[in-house]
């Protein structure tokens, strides 16, 4: 989008100020489908530092999220935790995965995430 989202910044907004992560929400970014729970920035990337530090290849990059999370002003991103990048009826990894998406890019949104079947 050339212009954001005032109101998709608004609901970003209101996850970081809440500190909450029962937001849900789908959104399409780039051709993909990404659906699940916003988190604040810092909850993420503490989560994120979590799993990097208790890998033994990217251990080392765990403290590039522990920096400051966003500066003054409306959000720019949306952090999802326990997502999915949906692809015809699968969901993408099973287990949710961390992604990062700029509101720029989001072409579309839904409130709500999107199950997906195995059948």
């Amino acid at each position: 989008m050339s212009n954001h989202d005032e109101l998709l910044v608004d609901i970003a907004d209101l996850v970081e100020s809440g500190q909450s992560t029962q937001m849900s929400l789908t959104v399409v970014t780039g051709g993909g489908v990404i659906t699940g729970r916003l988190a604040p920035e810092a909850v993420w990337r503490q989560r994120v530092s979590e799993v990097l530090t208790d890998s033994a290849r990217l251990g080392e990059f765990a403290a590039v999220f522990t920096g400051s999370a966003r500066g003054d002003g409306p959000s720019t991103h949306l952090h999802f935790h326990v997502a999915r990048i949906l692809q015809g009826m699968v969901g993408i990894p099973e287990t949710g995965g961390m992604y990062r998406v700029a509101i720029e890019d989001v072409s579309a949104w839904t409130v709500g995430d999107f199950s997906y079947s195995e059948h």
